[in-house]
């Protein structure tokens, strides 16, 4: 067995995170999951972070064609964009998609010019490459409370919507964890204090629906879980803590759209405001680092969630 790559973790309990590389370190992972010589790999990642993956795979010994599921939990492509090229690469491989995901995995096209249009080429060779289709019969739709084994350990999945409708999570009976994806939000270690973790309810596009995404986040704490797998990112602990702030957070960007006055500039506004939210909500974390380090290490973020408060308060109007 070679030594683990720098981009790849040892959580415990067969799991490995991996670093994806996607926008800067600590940002993005995708999850190995190892029984008894079998794998699963949970989210992708871009195209970019296809070497990473399987780099990880030798270096643990495994062969490729120990995968046995490959998992995005859902379609936006910093969570599957890599997946049509990996499952080249991966020749035993099913994937494992929710079926509203189905038709952009098979024909990537759609997914591929919107974020042209959103991006520009340049931006989407540097960030995301071309995205490759997966053939049909090469794909499992998972059915909400489906259950799987890999070796030995039993998996199973919960459909998740209010980040999107395509979104499903995979709950693991050994780690007694949630493979959350964006369910769960996001909590980048830059932000841990003595505290423990910070959680950042999220609302970006297209398909935020806040009354879904609290009864989603609701049944994933029924089950107790002791950890969640986060995409944005990593394994997090303190669960009841951050499920509490999470729906608090949920409550308060649905507030503060609604405060938020229409017309031109909405989202400048909408993303102003985010921006004093979440440097207030740091600081009472205490987090140390200056409101303008805080705002830099959101700036995607920010941006991503006034447009998606802004389709969803333009949703409620008509």
């Amino acid at each position: 067995m070679a030594d683990l790559p720098p981009f790849a973790s040892a959580l415990g309990d067969g799991i490995w995170c991996i670093d994806t590389g996607y926008h800067r370190p600590h940002y993005d992972a995708a999850y190995l999951l190892v029984d008894d010589g079998r794998a699963a790999i949970f989210d992708t990642g871009t195209n970019f972070a296809v070497p990473r993956l399987l780099a990880t795979l030798q270096a643990l010994g495994l062969p490729r064609d120990a995968v046995d599921w490959v998992i995005p939990s859902h379609v936006h492509l910093d969570h599957a964009g890599g997946a049509g090229l990996l499952m080249q690469e991966l020749p035993a491989a099913r994937m494992l998609l929710h079926p509203r995901g189905l038709r952009h995995m098979v024909d990537p096209s759609a997914l591929q010019q919107a974020v042209l249009s959103i991006y520009g080429a340049e931006v989407v060779a540097r960030d995301y490459g071309r995205l490759l289709p997966v053939p049909a019969e090469r794909i499992t739709v998972t059915e909400d409370g489906m259950a799987l084994t890999l070796g030995t350990r039993r998996l199973e999945f919960a459909h998740t919507p209010g980040h999107a409708q395509h979104h499903h999570c995979l709950w693991d009976e050994r780690s007694r964890g949630w493979f959350a994806g964006d369910t769960f939000g996001v909590s980048y270690r830059e932000f841990d204090t003595a505290r423990g973790p910070w959680i950042l309810a999220i609302s970006t596009p297209v398909q935020f629906d806040p009354p879904a995404l609290r009864t989603s986040v609701q049944r994933l704490l029924a089950k107790q879980p002791q950890a969640m797998y986060l995409t944005h990112y990593g394994r997090v602990g303190d669960i009841g803590r951050l499920g509490a702030e999470l729906l608090d957070g949920i409550d308060r960007l649905v507030a503060l759209g609604q405060a938020t006055p229409a017309g031109p500039g909405r989202d400048e506004r909408l993303r102003d405001a985010l921006q004093a939210q979440y440097q207030a909500a740091a600081r009472a974390h205490g987090v140390t680092r200056g409101d303008a380090a805080v705002a830099d290490a959101l700036d995607m973020d920010l941006t991503l969630n006034a447009q998606g408060l802004g389709i969803w308060l333009d949703r409620q109007r008509h």
